[in-house]
């Protein structure tokens, strides 16, 4: 590969790997909310992201 294929792959990946995780805080922190009703709660698990979200996948 060329050097600027590879600058062009890291940045896609990067961004990717970026978007994954902003969709999964917010995709643990809305579930969290609807189930608990707890901002704090809310945030908590927003802060585990996609763990959250396999864990009540797995538990429901």
């Amino acid at each position: 590969m060329e050097e600027k294929e590879i600058s062009v792959t890291k940045t896609v990946v990067n961004k990717t790997v970026k978007s994954g995780i902003t969709f999964g805080s917010a995709l643990a922190m809305v579930i969290s909310y609807s189930t608990w009703h707890s901002v704090g709660w809310a945030i908590i698990h927003g802060l585990m992201s996609w763990v959250y979200v396999i864990y009540f996948v797995i538990r429901y």
